[in-house]
Formats: structure tokens, C-alpha cells, sequence
């Protein structure tokens, strides 16, 4: 298996996992309401029509389930593409993937862009600076999200293991 493959794969993938995240968020922020801590959903709450945010509400489960059907489908293309042909191969290969995209989301995309840009900040809270710039809600998140990548990094090394 190609490392330097995956690296290169990684990066246009945090590029195009930006833009995914971040045009929709700057149109309408309310789209990924069910991100935003909990503090500053309370305060948009409070000026406007309440709409399910929970973790397990329909509307999360159905964007998080795409979501994580899309990375599926890019996690084993993309370690197929860096020749792995083992399932060991499959899941490390992916799993690195996953993490680098991680981590990007966190340090970067979290606490760079989304504390900072005041352009997709919910209306009725761009005045809460420090709700915005919460780095352990971030950090706890994305230590979630290394954990729920398990599960599509998995399923790509059986797919790498049934079709090689």
C-alpha cells in the first residue's frame, strides 16, 4: 500500500470536506444547527422556532448516516487507489485518512475558521465570541468522531478484503 498516496488523498479530501461543510454552512448556518455547542443553539432557540438537534433525532441521523455512507464510498476508493488489497491494509489506510480529516475538522476548520468567522455564526448569537471559541467542546467532539470512524474504516477493510 502507497502511505503517500493516502497523504496526498487526505489533503484533497480536507479540501473538499471544507467546502462541503463550509458553503452550506455560510448560506444557511441552520443547516448544521446540530453541531453548534449547546449553549449557543439555547440562544438562538430563544428568538426563533425550535427544530431537533438531538444526536438522535431523525433529521442529525439522516445527514450523519449520508455522511458517513459518502465516506464509506471515498474511504475504500481512495485506499483501493493507494493498492490496498488486504483488510488490515483496508482499515489502517482508511483509518489514516479518517484521522487526518479529524484532526483538520478540530484544529482548523472548529477552532480557526468557526470560532472566527462571524459569517456563519446562527442569527441572534454573533455577539457570543466565547461560545464560538469552546476548544474542549471541539476536542471531545472530535475524539468522538475518531471513535464513530471506527466504524466506516471497518466496513472499508471488509469491502478491501471481499473484493481483492
Amino acid at each position: 500500500m502507497n502511505w503517500q498516496i493516502l497523504l496526498i488523498e487526505a489533503i484533497v479530501v480536507a479540501i473538499i470536506f471544507n467546502l462541503i461543510v463550509f458553503i452550506p454552512l455560510y448560506r444557511n448556518p441552520i443547516w448544521w444547527i446540530h453541531d453548534y455547542p449547546k449553549d449557543i443553539q439555547e440562544e438562538y432557540f430563544k428568538s426563533h422556532e425550535r427544530i431537533p438537534t438531538e444526536p438522535l433525532s431523525k433529521n442529525v441521523m439522516v445527514k450523519k448516516g449520508v455522511a458517513i455512507l459518502l465516506a464509506l464510498i471515498v474511504l475504500v476508493g481512495g485506499v483501493w487507489i493507494a493498492k490496498a488489497r488486504a483488510f488490515g491494509e483496508g482499515f489502517l489506510g482508511s483509518y489514516f485518512i479518517w484521522l487526518i480529516i479529524n484532526v483538520w475538522d478540530c484544529f482548523f476548520m472548529d477552532w480557526i475558521l468557526f470560532a472566527n468567522i462571524k459569517a456563519i455564526r446562527l442569527p441572534g448569537t454573533e455577539h457570543m465570541d466565547k461560545a464560538y471559541h469552546q476548544k474542549k467542546y471541539h476536542f471531545l467532539r472530535g475524539l468522538i468522531g475518531m471513535l464513530i470512524g471506527l466504524v466506516p474504516c471497518l466496513l472499508t477493510g471488509l469491502i478491501i478484503a471481499i473484493i481483492h
